[in-house]
């Protein structure tokens, strides 16, 4: 199977999101998606962070300073057609300054209250993401990870789970002590 890369930022205001119907795309076309996404460079391959903001500046001409705790708050897996997508979904705010009347070449964008989000259709995944930051993630501060199973997603938080090893500790388990 083949890896396919994407990225995605949600810009948030309050209790409002940033949405893009999405026009034009080979990929995901006529749904409601993140604020501005899209597809890996090969040079950042090992740099989800840097894909977002080259996208939020392709697409919106807006760059890290206009943003507000820019955080990786989601990675989203998922087999389709052969394939296996890797989302990594940022979410923001932006700063006062910045026009509320955001333009995108590649749709329309939409401030749209967070309780009404499960009215516009988007992908499978981002459906589940945005469904689970409404409900759970915004009140935490934890990266998730967004597995399907086919019938659903099930979510988990990623954590690290043990502390640094040491080369004591290495030499330790390999003498089996």
């Amino acid at each position: 199977m083949r890896l396919r890369n994407m990225t995605g930022i949600y810009l948030v205001r309050g209790e409002e999101i940033l949405l893009l119907y999405r026009e034009g795309s080979r990929v995901v076309d006529h749904l409601w998606v993140p604020s501005a996404g899209g597809h890996f460079e090969p040079s950042e391959l090992n740099d989800p962070e840097a894909c977002m903001l080259r996208e939020l500046q392709e697409e919106l001409g807006l760059t890290r300073a206009d943003l507000v705790n820019p955080v990786l708050r989601y990675i989203g897996i998922r087999p389709v057609g052969g394939e296996i997508r890797l989302n990594y979904y940022y979410f923001a705010g932006l700063r006062p300054e910045c026009p509320d009347a955001l333009i995108s070449a590649e749709g329309k964008c939409r401030w749209v209250k967070l309780e009404d989000m499960h009215q516009y259709e988007m992908p499978l995944t981002a459906r589940y993401v945005t469904d689970h930051y409404r409900h759970t993630g915004r009140f935490t501060e934890e990266l998730y990870c967004a597995v399907t199973d086919g019938s659903g997603y099930q979510f988990t938080a990623v954590r690290d789970s043990c502390p640094p090893l040491t080369g004591h500790d290495i030499l330790s388990s390999e003498k089996g002590g």
